[in-house]
């Protein structure tokens, strides 16, 4: 007897635990091999180099074993934050990993007295746009011909910003309360 359909499909993967580390010339390896798997228009070597040098906050999620599955890189202005760069390893996305990286990622902007996080994507990547507006962020404006795409034309980018709540028990979608485990 042949089993049902959703008994034969792969199981969903699970989330391996994982800490968070700063970003470090170390690890820039990794963080390449990973960059250029997740995107067609990736960013240096130099993009993070210059980066670490310049104090960004940028903050690295890494297994029990050492393996990096995703990483975040942001710009702090006063009460601004700029996220410049979230990637989770593509095998690895859609289980929650990215949520948990912007909570973190608000949680440090509130604990230096940020205010807001403001971001530029591509209309084309659906599966950000959706964790962002899931997360509480909305578009607020859009920059012509911002990314480069496949047949040498430009896309846009959509320019959003989240507004950050402050304590405990405030505003769902900016990742309000404790420390996140992320």
């Amino acid at each position: 007897m042949n089993a049902p359909p959703a008994a034969r499909r792969t199981a969903r993967p699970v989330l391996p635990p994982t800490h968070g580390v700063p970003m470090q010339v170390g690890l820039l390896e990794q963080v390449m091999r990973l960059e250029v798997q997740a995107y067609p228009f990736p960013w240096s070597r130099g993009n993070f180099v210059d980066s670490i040098a310049a104090g960004y906050w940028s903050h690295c999620r890494i297994t029990e074993e050492g393996l990096l599955i995703g990483y975040m890189v942001a710009l702090r202005s006063l009460e601004e934050w700029h996220l410049l760069n979230l990637t989770v390893d593509p095998r690895w996305q859609g289980l929650g990993l990215g949520r948990r990286m912007l909570e973190r990622l608000a949680h440090q902007a509130r604990s230096e007295s940020g205010r807001s996080l403001w971001l530029e994507v591509r209309p084309s990547n659906l599966p950000a746009l959706a964790l962002y507006e899931r997360f509480g962020f909305q578009q607020v404006g859009r920059r012509k011909n911002y990314y480069p795409d496949h047949e040498g034309r430009r896309e846009d980018a959509l320019v959003l910003s989240c507004m950050l709540a402050s304590g405990a028990g405030a505003g769902a979608g900016a990742g309000a309360g404790a420390e996140p485990a992320a």
